[in-house]
This record gives structure tokens, C-alpha cells and sequence, in this order.
């Protein structure tokens, strides 16, 4: 049994201006005890995913099921294998850690839960805000008190929306840490996170959106293996050449340019040096994940007719120029 599916979603909504489809028939499977990730864009749909996965807005088309039981027709008992860290920090400020805590496990009819709360507590360094008020607490140990919350009940399945969006870098690993060894025992685990290393470190699944569309479903490393190209990365103060700026990925004085081969990598030193653009700290890597992403987002071509051919939303569905994977 599948930990979740997806068959066939469709999301419209009601606007302004007419209606405005968020998702288009968005199809994958996550299996039990696997760690996926959901990548794409900001409005590419995630969100509006995650939602109807929990059961805060219902699908146009299309269903959703947990562990066999469907969003819709079934909610309390998917609602109950599920734990979801929202984006959002949504708290009662009337109550302390350790309440907010208890609370959560008396919604899901669970008593005498403070042994896993103290766990939680420790794991997620929170033992020593348990009897803070939520409203005493920094951003960072509010969402701490959010993973918390989605965990007191031990759900099968776990739902991490953007959940270390601009926190510390100590909450962050000390979340993978608790997170990863949760699968390690058998938690299926759905992440969306703009943080790309974190995806290509933790999830060995990913599915791209783009649109509402799935543009790109693969195992991590297959996707991986597909980016043959190194990428030559350097600083400068100059601007480039206009035909290399069209390739380049610039961030501040960083410039990362593809190259296919030793020949092309040099091919790029000599039109910078032609072109008296003046470079230092150049290195040669090997393209990860983000190239990967980037190459699909450019890649792929709006409307449902250009992904007819990839076929979107089952296993190994691609853009042109990322080939299918079996």
C-alpha cells in the first residue's frame, strides 16, 4: 500500500478575473517509509497540494488518499495518519510548550502522551522552553513547537511545508537529524523546500512542479546522473560577455557557467580573457541539484500540450532535454 497518492488532482479557483486552475491533473505515489520531495517554483502549486492532502481545501478532480483512506470520503482516519509542519506560524499564545503539546494529543484522543512529549521536547531543543508561553518565543523555537505539534501523535506519513524557511542553521540540523531517523523507522516523509541541498541530501524521490503541472518525477541520483555537465564557477567584477551573461547563473560576483567537456570548460576561460573580464577563486564542480532544477524550470514550456508527450505525473516523466527515466 502506497503511503499516499495522487491521482489525477485538479485545484480551480474562483477569481476575480476568471477562474484560475492551480493544479493540473497531478499524479504521483509516495511509498511507505520513502523521504520525497516536492519542488518548484513559488505558485507552482505545492501548497495548494499540501492542502488538499490535509484536507484544507478539496480537490476540483481527482482524489487523494493516506494509507488507503481518502482525504475527502474518509478524513478522520487520513487526518489521523497524517502530520503536517504548516509554513505558516499558527499558535495559541495562552498556553505554554508543554500545553500547546498536550493539547494536540488530546485532539487526536491521545492521553498520558508526556513521555513522547518529553522526547519530542529534547530531540527538537525545546526541554528547557517547555513551560514558556507560545507568544515568549522566538521565530525559530515557535516552529520548532509547529514540528512538535505534527509529530505528537506519531503519524505514518509526515508533511514538512517549507519548515526550515528562514530559521537557524542549528534548528535545521537538528530537524534532519529527528526527521531522518523517524524514517529510518518507517515514516514516509513528503518535503517541499526552496533549500535545494536539503532535497538532494535527504529525499530520494523528487516530483517538479511547474504551473500546477508535474514536469519531472525521478529517483534523486537519476535525476543527478541526467546532469552530464560540470559547471565552471569563478568571481568577477565585470560584466559578461552578452552571449555567456545568456547562459551564466550570476549571484553577486558569482558566475556559473554549464560545460559538457574539459574542451568547452576552456572554450569559456578564453572568451573571458578575450572579452578582459578579470576572474578569481575558479573552481570546476560537478552540477547539482539546483542546476538540475533550474534546467528543468527553463526547460519546460507552459500548457498542458507541452507536457503531453512527457506524460506528465507518472514515473520517469521529463522535459525536453531531461530524459525519461525508467
Amino acid at each position: 500500500m502506497a503511503a499516499v497518492t495522487f491521482q489525477s488532482v485538479s485545484k480551480i479557483f474562483a477569481t476575480s478575473h476568471g477562474p484560475f486552475q492551480a493544479l493540473h491533473d497531478v499524479s504521483f505515489e509516495i511509498a511507505e517509509g520513502e523521504f520525497f520531495g516536492l519542488l518548484g517554483p513559488n505558485g507552482a502549486g505545492k501548497t495548494t497540494l499540501i492542502s488538499i492532502l490535509a484536507g484544507l481545501a478539496r480537490a476540483s478532480g481527482g482524489s487523494v488518499t493516506v494509507m488507503g483512506h481518502d482525504v475527502q470520503r474518509d478524513f478522520a482516519a487520513a487526518r489521523q495518519l497524517l502530520g503536517v509542519v504548516p509554513q505558516e506560524l499558527v499558535y495559541d499564545p495562552f498556553f505554554s510548550v508543554r500545553e500547546t503539546l498536550r493539547l494536540q494529543s488530546g485532539y487526536f484522543g491521545i492521553r498520558n502522551n508526556d513521555a513522547w512529549i518529553d522526547e519530542l521536547l529534547e530531540h527538537l531543543g525545546l526541554a528547557d522552553k517547555a513551560g514558556a508561553n507560545m507568544r515568549q518565543l522566538s521565530g525559530g523555537m515557535k516552529r520548532r513547537v509547529l514540528v512538535a505539534q505534527a509529530l505528537v501523535h506519531k503519524p505514518p506519513v509526515i508533511v514538512l511545508d517549507e519548515p526550515t524557511a528562514g530559521v537557524d542553521v542549528e534548528l535545521r540540523q537538528t530537524l534532519w537529524q529527528f526527521i531522518a531517523r523517524l524514517n529510518r523507522q518507517g515514516h514516509a516523509v513528503l518535503l517541499t523546500t526552496h533549500y535545494l541541498e536539503e532535497a538532494e541530501a535527504l529525499c530520494t524521490r523528487l516530483a517538479m512542479l511547474k504551473h500546477g503541472q508535474v514536469v519531472a518525477l525521478a529517483r534523486t541520483s537519476e535525476l543527478l546522473a541526467q546532469a552530464s555537465t560540470n559547471v565552471l564557477r569563478f568571481k568577477t567584477d565585470d560584466a559578461l560577455p552578452a552571449g555567456m551573461a545568456r547562459l551564466a547563473r550570476v549571484t553577486g560576483r558569482v558566475a556559473q557557467l554549464p560545460a559538457k567537456s574539459a574542451a568547452e570548460i576552456e572554450e569559456h576561460l578564453a572568451a573571458l580573457r578575450a572579452a578582459g573580464v578579470r576572474v578569481e577563486d575558479v573552481e570546476i564542480r560537478k552540477a547539482d541539484l539546483e542546476d538540475v532544477f533550474i534546467h528543468v524550470m527553463e526547460t519546460a514550456q507552459d500548457g498542458a500540450a507541452a507536457l503531453a508527450a512527457a506524460a506528465p505525473g507518472r514515473e520517469g516523466a521529463a522535459v525536453p532535454g531531461v530524459e525519461a527515466v525508467r
